[in-house]
């Protein structure tokens, strides 16, 4: 230990390592802003198990009579043009194009779309950074969507402080952002006298009736979860919170089509993890409404989807017309354009994805000759045991801008698996709501309204 450290439990002194019983017994035992020079006993050393590390004071902080966004006198209205890279929006204001800094690493195709109305504010602008505005929210059906995650922790603080989180009614916030290990969670909380540690995601990802989390594949994630259980599982209480920012959906499943590792793990982990998923509701003004909804997480729905098989598309983009020997079809022009390709397997889903996107390999369906020629390439997938790859192209050939007769369809009764676009699909409305059709909408049926 070292003189000038602060332990847990807010005193000025020492505990840069606790455990949980202790860090427990100091919460209970000594009131905020204590001396414990003379209770190093409550303080352990590097040892086996899970320690939380504490670099600032873990004194209670204090309670707000609001849950507040900050920056909300500075705010303005934009048009959304295009996404510049992850954390970088460019968007029309005021008739001009600005550069708009993006906090939120999510792929938000549902959401970014040309066109849009984005709130902007000048919340975290840094000195030297390209751009001076922040991107707060975006507008969805009239309605705000909350896309700063950074902002988000700060509305699960206060509903912590409010008790509206089921299962953590009574708890306090002891500490914000805590470090175990390699990992950082968003908060330390006592809980009945016991410490509980808490983890925040922020989900933007929803249709009519189901909300879905991540909407990219998330590594990091599903270490969190891991870490979370074994701290659980050593008697340090901890659970995961995802807020949703919309109050329409009333379901919650992780987004297996997406990240089924991190669903996979959800799933197994759910008798370690206190899960709850809440949606809430935010007014045109930024304000959040009192309003607040508990989601259901139907868990046999996701055991059942989860698996590695179902249909996909296949997004291509060819730079200029080309003709190409596309086996017994002969050759065909191809006009320059972004290509749609359905597909499904009923086994090994990653594996046949994988094998579309490789340049290299022994061309045996049409769509390889296709693939050697294009310079752009991505593949979505919709997993499931439903057979929907004929359905998929069908809806497909109503949204396009043209199709290649009997590509792809030799086995099947439909005109062709290949539809063409002039622009990129995920710019297209119509296109995103085939992908939330297929990928939620139509599990949202089974539910109860």
């Amino acid at each position: 230990m070292t003189t000038g450290d602060v332990c847990p439990a807010g005193f000025n002194h020492c505990g840069a390592f606790v455990g949980p019983n202790r860090l427990a017994r100091a919460l209970s035992l000594f009131p905020p802003g204590g001396d414990c020079r003379d209770a190093s006993p409550l303080c352990e050393g590097k040892k086996n198990g899970p320690y939380l590390t504490v670099r600032e004071s873990m004194r209670p902080h204090p309670i707000e009579p609001e849950i507040s966004i900050p920056g909300l006198e500075s705010v303005v209205r934009a048009s959304f043009m295009r996404r510049l890279n992850r954390f970088l929006v460019q968007c029309r204001h005021d008739g001009k194009p600005v550069r708009a800094y993006l906090p939120n690493p999510g792929r938000l195709w549902e959401l970014l779309l040309p066109g849009r109305t984005l709130y902007l504010s000048a919340l975290t602008a840094r000195k030297g950074r390209k751009s001076r505005r922040t991107v707060l929210a975006v507008e969805r059906d009239g309605t705000p969507v909350l896309l700063h995650t950074h902002l988000a922790n700060r509305v699960a603080e206060g509903l912590l402080r409010r008790g509206m989180i089921p299962g953590l009614e009574n708890a306090r916030v002891v500490r914000k952002e805590v470090s175990v290990g390699k990992n950082r969670f968003d908060f330390l909380l006592e809980r009945g006298g016991k410490p509980f540690v808490l983890e925040v995601k922020s989900c933007t990802l929803y249709g009519k009736a189901l909300a879905m989390f991540p909407d990219a594949v998330t590594e990091r994630g599903r270490r969190h979860l891991e870490e979370l259980a074994r701290l659980s599982r050593g008697g340090t209480g901890a659970g995961v919170l995802f807020l949703v920012h919309s109050p329409k959906p009333r379901y919650f499943l992780p987004d297996f089509h997406t990240d089924p590792e991190f669903a996979r793990t959800l799933h197994e982990r759910r008798e370690d993890l206190l899960i709850r998923a809440l949606a809430v509701e935010w007014g045109k003004d930024l304000s959040l409404s009192p309003r607040v909804r508990d989601m259901e997480i139907p868990w046999d729905i996701l055991v059942r989807e989860n698996k590695d098989r179902g249909s996909y598309i296949l997004i291509l983009r060819l730079s200029r017309r080309t003709r190409i020997a596309v086996g017994s079809l002969g050759e065909i022009a191809f006009p320059a354009g972004y290509y749609l390709y359905t597909g499904s397997a009923k086994k090994a889903l990653g594996a046949r994805m994988a094998r579309h996107l490789r340049k290299r390999k022994n061309f045996f369906w049409h769509i390889d000759y296709l693939v050697d020629h294009c310079d752009q390439s991505m593949c979505i997938p919709v997993r499931t045991g439903d057979d929907l790859e004929h359905e998929m192209a069908a809806n497909l050939r109503k949204i396009t801008d043209w199709s290649i007769p009997g590509f792809g369809s030799s086995d099947c009764p439909c005109e062709t698996h290949l539809f063409g676009m002039k622009s990129h699909p995920l710019e297209q409305e119509e296109f995103i709501n085939h992908l939330q059709y297929f990928r939620m909408d139509r599990l949202g049926g089974e539910l109860s309204p």
